[in-house]
């Protein structure tokens, strides 16, 4: 299905204890107490791209994030990415990215830049 601007995909996930410790094991990131870390959070906007939208042959240029609140540790968060603009002629898309705790804080919000150039049928 070809892309267009306003298209949008979510991904919901809980991040426990555990995840926090596999990713300081993978990383070295320090304890980040009781919040989500921000690594993670990051990670649930580059699994939409690469996965759902705009998919497989995606290549990430830029992600910008602002982290507003911390996201407590057992929290359902919602990511969600949107495309903003598209460019085909350069294969381009722009992505607003936000994520979300259950009670509809935002916690995150940025933008992202990505090459579509090799999904297929992402520009028709």
């Amino acid at each position: 299905m070809p892309l267009s601007e306003g298209q949008f995909v979510e991904a919901h996930r809980r991040f426990s204890r555990e995840d926090v410790a596999a990713l300081q094991t993978l990383s070295g990131a320090p304890d980040s107490g009781e919040a989500v870390p921000e690594a993670l959070i990051n990670g649930m906007f580059s699994c939409l791209l690469g996965v759902d939208l705009p998919g497989r042959g995606t290549n990430y240029l830029k992600q910008e994030t602002e982290f507003l609140a911390p996201a407590p540790l057992g929290d359902m968060l919602t990511a969600r990415v949107e495309i903003t603009r598209l460019r085909p002629e350069k294969h381009l898309v722009d992505l607003a990215t936000t994520c979300s705790a259950a009670d509809g804080r935002i916690v995150a919000r940025g933008r992202a830049l990505v090459l579509a150039r090799d999904v297929a049928g992402a520009f028709g």
